[in-house]
């Protein structure tokens, strides 16, 4: 017996070991490639773009080479060797428990190509130039010149780029993004994912996904603008009572869909505030009788909306056990850099970069239709909006840099570095 059990150590070391040198192969090819990657793409990207672009386009490694051991080992029998102990790894780490995966609903700020994947007879603009430019002129879906704000964040968290829910064939081992461009809390435009969509999509991938998984895992949210364009747009005399009426509405639902996601095991949620409505490029073309000043009345509702959303997040956390969050001020973050771009390393915060109009609010892209004339700018990384709603990827990296290690009076009680370390 103990001659059985010695030829079954040293088979099992002298397989632990090729594992260990694949390891090695496969992150030298791995550096290899991503070295050679960034030399050519420095000559037109930032290090940080260049940085995703390389990840992505080579073959990505594992994050550590116990995951890796683990990984290979589980298709064999090595694996009850390594849980028990034989070999040095953490179980943890070797069932997966601590990876972490980042789950994001929204609109058109967060979604990362959805609605190009839509069954519909609508031009989708961002799938098409000028929309992506900064990316290799990859229009990926994204409404922007390149990265969106879940990009960064994924990438903060040592995570893939979080592919969109409906993108054929997508890996979605960091997570999943399920946001669609022009979708509200309520049905704001048919044809879009709401909110209610979005939740029906995450419950299928939840099915498959362990509890445990989703209570680890960040839960990144920014909905309730597209609400407040469309209650304004429908009833521009509508009486503050009937303002505070649709605002507890939205909010209402938005918490409704909080508790069945905390249900189904999520327990991290990281929440961007509705931002200053009024002031976007594309609102201040709509309203020409404003003369270049911002609608009041959606900057109200935008403001009720946060009051709202904070108190409630705070009731939900005394309620639920184990109930995290956190709050970005998008709000403020986003219109001092419309008021002091150049604070921030930009020229230009009122006007879009792409676009037609006084102010480049609309048609980026040409429009529905892709035949009409537009403006664009010769570089985005001067302006702070790349459409008449859509901030560019620079301003989308400052963004994402507040989420992700912003200070109290910019997000709190945590930020979504301090949701990922939480156990």
């Amino acid at each position: 017996m103990e001659r059985n059990n010695s030829r079954c150590l040293v088979i099992m070391v002298v397989m632990t070991m090729m594992i260990i040198l694949s390891v090695h192969k496969v992150q030298a090819k791995f550096e290899e490639c991503k070295k050679k990657c960034a030399e050519e793409c420095a000559h037109s990207e930032v290090v940080e773009v260049c940085n995703i672009i390389c990840t992505r386009n080579c073959e990505i490694p594992p994050r550590s080479k116990a995951i890796y051991l683990c990984n290979l080992g589980c298709a064999t029998s090595l694996c009850s060797i390594i849980q028990s102990g034989s070999i040095s790894l953490n179980p943890r780490v070797c069932n997966g428990q601590e990876h972490k995966l980042l789950f994001v609903f929204g609109d058109s700020l967060f979604d990362a190509g959805n609605n190009k994947y839509l069954n519909s007879s609508m031009r989708v603009a961002q799938a098409y130039y000028p929309y992506g430019i900064t990316f290799h002129n990859q229009s990926t879906g994204r409404v922007s010149d390149g990265l969106i704000v879940p990009d960064f964040i994924a990438k903060y968290a040592n995570l893939n780029m979080v592919p969109p829910y409906l993108q054929p064939g997508a890996n979605f081992s960091d997570g999943v993004n399920f946001a669609s461009a022009g979708s509200g809390v309520f049905d704001t435009m048919p044809g879009l994912i709401s909110l209610p969509g979005q939740l029906t999509n995450f419950k299928k991938v939840a099915s498959s996904l362990d509890k445990e998984v989703l209570k680890r895992s960040v839960f990144l949210i920014s909905m309730g603008g597209n609400d407040y364009f469309s209650f304004n747009n429908k009833n521009p005399n509508a009486t503050l009572a009937q303002r505070q009426q649709f605002q507890r509405m939205v909010v209402g639902n938005l918490t409704n869909a909080l508790k069945e996601i905390y249900e189904l095991g999520g327990r991290k949620f990281a929440f961007q505030n509705v931002g200053p409505l009024g002031c976007m490029p594309l609102m201040k073309q709509f309203y020409p009788q404003l003369n270049g000043s911002c609608n009041k009345n959606l900057l109200v509702h935008g403001t009720m909306h946060n009051r709202a959303l904070s108190n409630a997040l705070k009731k939900l956390e005394s309620r639920l056990t184990g109930f995290k969050y956190s709050i970005f001020d998008y709000y403020t973050a986003l219109l001092d850099r419309i008021n002091h771009a150049s604070k921030y390393g930009f020229k230009e915060g009122i006007i879009a970069c792409c676009g037609t109009g006084q102010f480049n609010g609309q048609n980026c892209g040409g429009g529905f239709t892709g035949k009409d004339a537009y403006n664009l700018c010769s570089n985005p990384c001067e302006y702070v909006f790349f459409d008449g709603g859509h901030t560019t990827e620079k301003a989308n990296n400052q963004l994402a840099e507040l989420i992700w290690s912003g200070v109290p009076n910019v997000i709190g009680p945590y930020n979504v570095k301090q949701l990922f370390e939480l156990s």
